[in-house]
């Protein structure tokens, strides 16, 4: 298989919405990271999962890094 016909069968109409809300569910992550004062955890270490594990790590950072004191 060529690398156009390869291209052609990418479904980029979800492709490309999934990359943009991955984008920005991770900048909006980082960002309420650095704003934030405590968190369950190291903070380097949600910045590595929220960087690193993709779509999951930031719903993740959401789910259980913050803190709600």
């Amino acid at each position: 298989m060529e690398m156009q016909e390869m291209m052609n069968a990418i479904p980029w109409g979800i492709v490309i919405p999934l990359i943009v809300i991955e984008t920005i569910l991770l900048i909006v992550a980082l960002v309420d990271l650095a704003r934030i004062e405590k968190t369950n955890g190291p903070k380097w270490l949600w910045v590595v999962i929220i960087l690193f594990v993709n779509l999951f790590g930031p719903i993740a950072y959401f789910l259980v890094g913050r803190r709600h004191d």
